[in-house]
């Protein structure tokens, strides 16, 4: 890793910042930002840095606790490898855990898992080719309608950058979209609304 280039400068210290600038918001009157921390070494010591350093952040972070939520200026939600158990038995937490569509069938209170993430080619067969199939579509919807009914946001990776699959995406209600194609996307979600 090189100097510098740290979870804290050059995400936590400018999002703080943002958020002190405007009242308490990453942007002015707007929602709080969702900050996904993708994990990719051992879930449990990185989770235990993690917390160590997200404690420093408590003015700005979202708080969980068994009872509910806080929410603030920055939402930290851990996904890839999660600290899922260790994360649940903790009474106070500045993170949260990316579930997987499975979880919508336990009973993991929403303050743990506030949304839910899978990888398209493991729910779905179709592959974005040709139309949308009426069966892939509704299992969307039921995807979605659960989710949201439990109070969490739903969200697929491995899906094309493509603005027929944002159309399918934000019309069936997907919360987050994610892109490699950020210019792409702005341009389609600005663009004047969809039928």
């Amino acid at each position: 890793m090189k100097p510098g280039r740290t979870l804290q400068a050059l995400y936590l210290d400018p999002l703080r910042e943002r958020a002190r600038r405007n009242g308490g918001r990453v942007y002015p009157d707007g929602p709080e930002v969702i900050l996904l921390v993708d994990v990719k070494s051992d879930a449990g010591t990185t989770y235990a840095a993690l917390r160590d350093v997200l404690k420093e952040y408590a003015d700005v972070l979202t708080v969980f606790r068994s009872g509910g939520t806080t929410t603030n200026a920055v939402t930290v939600i851990i996904s890839g490898n999660r600290a899922a158990k260790t994360m649940a038995a903790e009474s106070v937490r500045y993170a949260a855990v990316d579930g997987r569509i499975e979880d919508l069938e336990s009973n993991a209170p929403g303050s743990l898992i506030p949304l839910v993430s899978d990888n398209w080619s493991k729910v779905f067969r179709w592959r974005w080719n040709g139309v949308m199939p009426e069966e892939a579509r509704q299992q969307l919807g039921k995807i979605v309608t659960k989710a949201h009914a439990q109070g969490r946001k739903v969200r697929f990776w491995a899906t094309p950058d493509k603005p027929e699959v944002w159309t399918a995406l934000f019309d069936a209600g997907v919360d987050l979209i994610n892109t490699d194609d950020l210019a792409g996307l702005q341009k389609f979600l600005l663009s004047p609304p969809r039928k």
